[in-house]
């Protein structure tokens, strides 16, 4: 595991236990180029329909501070005595870290929960800018 990917790991699992100290818990860890970390979990929500990544608050506690991101890692657990699962960027907050453009690293889902972070050039080869003349 990489320096970065230590760091990220260890920030969401500390979110996480803090959080959420029993049961399912979840949380992102977002690196940013001054190398300061971002942590942020999903909003509770009554209605499904408002529900909202893990990501989102790091993605804009990120905008707010002017700053780019260059990892993303998001992580959960069924409980506290489970494994940490680490859950590939979903396609919409894919789209978010377009914003910052195709070298933002991703933790990736892998089969054997080894921790490993792609490019989003490479999660995203054929994303639709493509029609515009942009290189993502």
């Amino acid at each position: 595991m990489s320096e970065i990917g230590t760091a990220l790991f260890s920030k969401a699992v500390e979110l996480i236990e803090k959080r959420y100290p029993t049961g399912w818990g979840g949380a992102a860890a977002v690196r940013v180029a001054s190398g300061k970390i971002l942590v942020s979990v999903a909003p509770d929500v009554k209605n499904d329909g408002l529900s909202l990544c893990m990501e989102v608050g790091a993605y804009l506690e990120a905008h707010k501070l002017d700053e780019a991101v260059t990892h993303s890692l998001c992580i959960c657990r069924e409980d506290e005595h489970s494994e940490y699962l680490i859950l590939s960027p979903c396609g919409i907050c894919q789209e978010r870290l377009v914003h910052w453009g195709g070298d933002v690293l991703a933790a990736i889902t892998t089969s054997d929960n080894h921790l490993e972070f792609k490019t989003l050039r490479e999660l995203m080869p054929h994303h639709w800018s493509l029609v515009n003349d942009e290189v993502l």
